[in-house]
């Protein structure tokens, strides 16, 4: 009889510990989509927050135009110097720093160093690096070959963009990407990553990030890839709701 009850005992508990492993195995691809759709709300947060401290920067500038060199501050020519320029509109004071949590996407774990030499996965934090100012977040300037001097959009660059030209001259406004995941401009995603993590898997096709757009509205978007040059290269075709260039 004892032997019986023990035996009874045990399948129960086997019983039990079966059930709940296939709760959890249920439960758990709820509480990742959870965990990834609270990281992409504070990155929206974030970049509501960059955005409103880009306006304000430029409304008290005399030209109103990011990417311009002026006797006060430094241009918008890269796509990290913005950083510096809008820390105290955004309620940073004092230097950048890693722990400025609205440069600092939740998501953001990872990036792909694909320079010359470069070390291509690198498992740390983006907003964590000083050679990326501490931010997750880059302004779609493109990357000068030379300095703007000017007030115009003409300045040769490597890739498109909108420095040089004034936020209230851009025509599609609502197409138009402002700020933007470091990720979208190559494209890859810190949201829906591509596995494993490789040089190969820095660039694919449809990658998904927040981007903020001249109009102030943020969207979770697909990013358009050729399978050559990085996306912001290149306007996407019809249909992708974005645009890298301000025409």
């Amino acid at each position: 009889m004892m032997n019986s009850k023990r035996a009874f005992t045990t399948i129960e508990l086997v019983v039990v510990i079966a059930i709940l492993a296939i709760l959890a195995a249920l439960l758990l691809p709820a509480m990742s989509a959870a965990k990834a759709k609270a990281q992409r709300t504070v990155c929206i947060g974030n970049l509501r927050q960059i955005n409103l401290g880009i306006h304000v920067y430029l409304d008290e500038q005399s030209n109103g135009s990011p990417g311009n060199t002026n006797s006060a501050n430094s241009p918008f020519v890269s796509w990290t110097a913005y950083r510096q320029l809008i820390n105290k509109d955004v309620g940073i004071n004092g230097a950048s720093s890693p722990h400025d949590g609205v440069f600092a996407c939740p998501a953001d774990k990872f990036f792909y160093d694909m320079s010359g030499g470069g070390r291509g996965y690198v498992s740390r934090p983006m907003h964590e690096q000083s050679d990326h100012a501490f931010t997750s977040y880059a302004y779609n300037a493109g990357q000068f070959t030379s300095p703007s001097r000017t007030n115009t959009a003409d300045t040769v660059t490597n890739h498109y963009g909108i420095a040089g030209q004034r936020l209230e001259s851009i025509p599609h406004p609502a197409k138009t990407v402002l700020v933007a995941e470091v990720p979208a401009f190559s494209p890859y995603s810190w949201h829906q990553p591509k596995r494993p993590f490789s040089k190969d898997n820095a660039r694919f096709a449809d990658a998904k990030d927040v981007l903020c757009f001249v109009d102030g509205h943020i969207s979770y978007l697909n990013l358009y890839f050729d399978g050559q040059k990085h996306a912001w290269a290149y306007n996407p075709p019809e249909g992708y709701g974005y645009q890298w260039t301000g025409d």
